[in-house]
């Protein structure tokens, strides 16, 4: 992992998880935890409206710490109840804690490629919808990161279990002079709390 990104993340262990949160999360662990016992493939398909911020922040920041505490067999992905872009805003914030982001299409719904470590196949980033072909069909865990895909999407078809996360939406800071620091700010917490949680399963 390269030096800046390591940095950051070590940082992270001084950032406190409330006890409110750590409810919340306690059934994601508990589902990594049951699949890792089991010696099963942990699959988390990270779901937003529209799989433009949160579950992307969600899903790379998952699949960092889990390489990072040394989780194996465990692929992160993300989706929306409609595709739209991810928005450029993400990019930027995950280039400035260390993130390594290519560009590879430059198209009204552009594919990046985030890498946490030089030698580590790259997360692909775009949006798409929950039955898209590059998303697992079953045997994943449906993790929504807003609540209105939450509302809007009763039944999410082949996932094994759903488990409720929510963190309020940067979007609503968007053209202010705000954005970058609220976009830092969400992307924090979410690292933060990912940090706690392949922590606690690393020591399980």
């Amino acid at each position: 992992m390269n030096t800046k990104l390591n940095h950051y993340i070590s940082d992270l262990a001084l950032l406190e998880v409330s006890d409110e949160r750590k409810l919340i999360l306690q059934p994601l662990i508990a589902y990594m935890h049951k699949s890792k016992g089991a010696n099963q493939a942990i699959r988390l398909n990270f779901i937003c409206t529209h799989n433009s911020r949160r579950s992307h922040f969600s899903q790379i920041w998952a699949q960092t710490m889990a390489h990072y505490f040394g989780i194996d067999k465990l692929s992160c992905y993300s989706s929306g109840t409609e595709a739209t872009a991810l928005f450029p805003q993400v990019i930027e914030t995950l280039r400035g804690v260390g993130f390594g982001i290519t560009k590879m299409s430059d198209t009204v719904n552009p594919v990046y490629a985030i890498k946490f470590d030089e030698n580590e196949p790259p997360i692909i980033g775009f949006s798409k919808t929950i039955d898209a072909p590059f998303n697992p069909h079953s045997e994943f865990a449906a993790i929504m990161t807003c609540s209105q895909a939450d509302q809007g999407c009763p039944f999410i078809a082949g996932a094994s279990q759903r488990i409720t996360v929510q963190y309020e939406d940067p979007k609503v800071f968007d053209q202010t002079p705000q954005m970058a620091e609220m976009y830092e700010a969400r992307s924090r917490q979410i690292a933060s709390e990912f940090y706690y949680v392949f922590n606690q399963l690393k020591n399980s």
